[in-house]
């Protein structure tokens, strides 16, 4: 005969025994998402390397390719250029005495009267009178740059650009680095009117004495401006505005 048992007797689950079901099912959670995260973490860490470095990349070849354009380069030299000039020539018109600012004995105030832009007439040992011929005021208000004011002696002084310095090519560019470039190139000289008396070439130059010319060149803006073109060279950097500069180290 079947056993008959009492459903009081079955064997039942612990209460006690729940939480640590529960417990254990939490732990076991706990530790796949860390098994997954320790799996994430190296990824994430390739990842940005990867980034890092094919950011880097890109930089150093796009500043690679970047290269100093020629006309780029033109307008930096041409500044260069402007700002060198020729010249420019000082001298006072009225009665000049010798001074720290003017020597009325030197040179330059016979080689004006010589080009025919001032009378001279020697007033005494260390002063002169001076004038502006009808001729030298045409000559200096053709010349754009002329400065004319009032000495506190009364005497009227000019100051006269003689020459511009003018690019005639550029001949290589040079790329040193990123932003850094050599630039050869060549140059000549544009004089005026005035500046074409002042060449140290010229005739009005040469009839003075190997002193006075020597003077005349260190002191009174005569140079070779009749000389063919020349070569010259300069570093340029680029600037954050991105205009390019000479380089100063």
């Amino acid at each position: 005969m079947p056993t008959v048992v009492d459903p009081e007797t079955k064997e039942k689950t612990n209460p006690a025994e729940a939480p640590i079901v529960k417990e254990r099912e939490l732990f076991a959670d706990e530790v796949e998402m860390e098994r997954k995260s320790s799996d994430l973490g190296p990824l994430i860490m390739v990842v940005a390397l990867v980034a890092v470095v094919g950011g880097t990349l890109f930089y150093f070849f796009k500043t690679a390719q970047e290269k100093l354009s020629v006309p780029a380069a033109t307008a930096s030299v041409n500044s260069i250029l402007k700002a060198q000039g020729g010249g420019p020539i000082h001298f006072s018109i009225g009665n000049v005495v010798s001074n720290v600012d003017d020597k009325p004995n030197d040179p330059h105030y016979k080689l004006l009267a010589k080009a025919g832009i001032l009378t001279v007439k020697q007033k005494s040992r260390n002063s002169i009178i001076t004038t502006l011929t009808p001729a030298g005021e045409k000559v200096l208000a053709d010349i754009p740059g002329v400065e004319k004011g009032k000495n506190s002696d009364g005497n009227v002084s000019y100051q006269i650009p003689l020459a511009q310095r003018q690019i005639v090519e550029i001949d290589k560019i040079e790329m040193i680095k990123p932003h850094l470039a050599r630039v050869d190139y060549t140059w000549k000289w544009v004089p005026n009117r005035l500046g074409k008396e002042f060449d140290a070439a010229g005739d009005l130059v040469h009839s003075f004495n190997t002193w006075d010319r020597g003077t005349l060149i260190k002191n009174y803006g005569v140079d070779f401006y009749s000389a063919p073109p020349a070569k010259a060279s300069v570093v340029l950097v680029e600037g954050k505005d991105g205009l390019w500069k000479p380089y100063l180290e």
